[in-house]
């Protein structure tokens, strides 16, 4: 295994490093999620890094490949990085975001921490 498994806000969640093989389709994130049931986790969290530089460009469908492949297989996952400048560019990925951020499947967040801090605070009883 090639990540590192911790408990947050009652969330068993894998966390990639940020140096590895580059997720572009499918069969990478097939392999991630691998990683994910051998692990027993619930979420994954993947650096920006870990993805190819289209996965922020919308119309190449690799963001929706990839994350959508972890929908039909149940495991949540957090994209880490910092999206600014892709997101100021480009409406359709700005609301893409906005709206992932508002369900529990797909989140985007700037870093671990702002991760850890979300899990804790809709963690139940928080």
């Amino acid at each position: 295994m090639t990540g590192a498994i911790q408990t947050v806000g009652g969330v068993r969640l894998l966390v990639f490093p940020p140096h590895g093989p580059v997720a572009a389709g499918e069969l990478d994130a097939t392999d991630l999620i691998g990683e994910a049931f051998g692990a027993d986790a619930g979420m994954v969290a993947i650096p920006l890094s870990r993805l190819s530089p289209d996965f922020l460009v919308l119309s190449t469908r690799i963001a929706g490949l990839i994350l959508q492949k972890f929908i039909n297989y149940g495991i949540r996952v957090a994209i880490l990085g910092d999206i600014t400048a892709a997101v100021d560019a480009s409406d359709a990925l700005r609301d893409f975001v906005r709206e992932s951020n508002r369900g529990q499947w797909v989140w985007f967040a700037p870093d671990l921490a702002a991760l850890e801090a979300r899990l804790t605070d809709s963690a139940p009883g928080a």
